[in-house]
């Protein structure tokens, strides 16, 4: 397994990027194409929560729905104010999180809108990594955004990460597949998420997001495919 490296983004670039196509899937995921730029995907994952996102003071995107990821966009490098706001409170009001973030040159990365492990919500920006596999492998990444303590990722029954913690994650390269995951409370059999089927393409990342909330029952996964053959 790979380390784990959050970076310290700007939910700015999150603000950037959703106004560019909020409701598209992510998909395939091209490189930067300048020396300082990155590409950028945003991830909505605070339950319950419309939002509105505004980047150093202006709205870059209204109406931001839980549960969606968008496509990713090209951002020049730099940091940004990023500040989300109850959906028609900006910007006079006070907003649900803010934080600067630096986007550095040539990343491609994805910046979560989540809970903390004590459901209080914030930003994190995760480097997706899209380095080539071999023939016949696929990368999984498991990332753990949700108010929950810590969990263990099984695939056929089988752990595959171990105490996972928010807001960490873990990665592999495994055999290319379908196979059938779930989440479970760290060191036990209890199952907090799932199971549920997952399409491992050859030449791909498939980065899952484990958010929601334990105590509101609305724990859920939500997957990323990044192409690794560009």
């Amino acid at each position: 397994m790979t380390s784990r490296t959050p970076l310290a983004l700007a939910a700015s670039a999150c603000a950037c990027a959703l106004a560019l196509g909020v409701t598209a899937p992510a998909a395939a995921q091209p490189s930067p194409t300048g020396d300082d730029q990155a590409l950028v995907s945003v991830f909505h994952g605070v339950p319950g929560l419309t939002v509105d996102v505004y980047a150093n003071g202006d709205e870059l995107l209204g109406d931001f729905e839980p549960g969606t990821i968008t496509d990713p966009q090209e951002l020049k490098a730099g940091t940004y104010e990023i500040q989300l706001f109850e959906a028609g409170q900006g910007p006079d009001g006070t907003p649900a999180v803010e934080k600067e973030i630096e986007v550095p040159a040539g990343a491609n990365a994805t910046i979560a809108a989540h809970l903390s492990a004590q459901g209080e919500p914030q930003l994190t920006a995760f480097v997706n990594d899209v380095a080539p596999v071999e023939d016949g492998q696929s990368r999984l990444t498991v990332r753990h955004v949700a108010a929950a303590p810590a969990v263990d990722v099984r695939a056929g029954g089988q752990p595959v990460f171990k105490g996972l913690e928010n807001p960490k994650e873990d990665t592999t390269v495994v055999d290319a597949g379908t196979v059938s995951a779930d989440v479970v409370l760290a060191g036990t059999d209890t199952v907090a998420i799932g199971p549920a089927d997952l399409n491992l393409k050859e030449s791909t990342s498939t980065v899952v997001y484990a958010w929601g909330s334990a105590e509101d029952d609305n724990l859920a996964l939500k997957t990323q495919t990044i192409d690794l053959t560009r």
